[in-house]
């Protein structure tokens, strides 16, 4: 299992921004990285990934209000969340793929609330 760590969660009003990171440690070549999000009583489902070379895609419902970016020197991907809803509470998970499988994140918890 490789290690990652995320930071960045917590409670922001409707309409705030807040920027999540993830931090793979280790020596492994890394294919692809991620962020994916569940929501209560719901299936986890892709926030932003980039897939194969610089490709990324991007959720429907979070298109044009998040970005996702990636350090590759540091094996460390973000998450910058702008105009935010209270649709998007939920806990967001990195995810990344190496060689040796797929790794997750231990989550990070996202509300959006007045």
């Amino acid at each position: 299992q490789v290690p990652l760590v995320e930071s960045g969660g917590g409670l922001v009003q409707p309409g705030g921004s807040l920027r999540l990171s993830c931090t793979a440690s280790g020596e492994f070549t890394i294919q692809t990285m991620g962020w994916y999000r569940q929501a209560p009583g719901k299936e986890r489902e892709l926030v932003a990934a980039f897939s194969g070379g610089n490709t990324i895609k991007y959720g429907d419902s979070v298109q044009g209000r998040f970005t996702i970016s990636r350090d590759k020197l540091r094996k460390s991907v973000y998450l910058q969340m702008n105009s935010l809803k209270t649709e998007d509470t939920a806990v967001y998970y990195c995810k990344i793929t190496t060689p040796w499988g797929s790794h997750w994140g231990q989550g990070t918890q996202v509300t959006v609330s007045l």
